[in-house]
């Protein structure tokens, strides 16, 4: 079993920044894909930035240049920097990890782009 916490959002200006973490705790040896979804109120979650065992990424097309995923295998942690944020950013930002063949997700955290 591996359990996710997500942390990091809250509301921020256009134009700022924020980071979310996502830390995993469990049998967490061979996470090999970590994932980063956001939902917007009446919206499909949609898949934002994905980074695999070997550090290789992908980006929503609208994120990228803007948004950047990373991992720390030693901490079991995986993080999401997001810069120049636009309203259209804001949703609830879940994490996700494939271990030994099953998806486990985070509970999410709110991020809100507002002046």
């Amino acid at each position: 079993q591996v359990q996710l916490v997500e942390s990091g959002g809250g509301l921020v200006q256009p134009g700022g920044s924020l980071r979310l973490s996502c830390a995993a705790s469990g049998s967490t040896d061979s996470i090999n894909i970590w994932r980063w979804y956001s939902q917007a109120p009446g919206k499909a979650r949609e898949l934002v930035a994905a980074i695999n065992r070997d550090g290789s990424t992908n980006y929503l097309d609208s994120v990228k240049g803007r948004f950047t995923i990373s991992r720390d295998n030693a901490k079991n942690t995986v993080y999401l920097q997001m810069n120049s944020l636009k309203p259209e950013d804001t949703a609830v930002y879940y994490c996700g990890a494939l271990y030994r063949g099953g998806w486990y997700w985070g509970q999410g955290t709110q991020v809100t782009v507002s002046s």
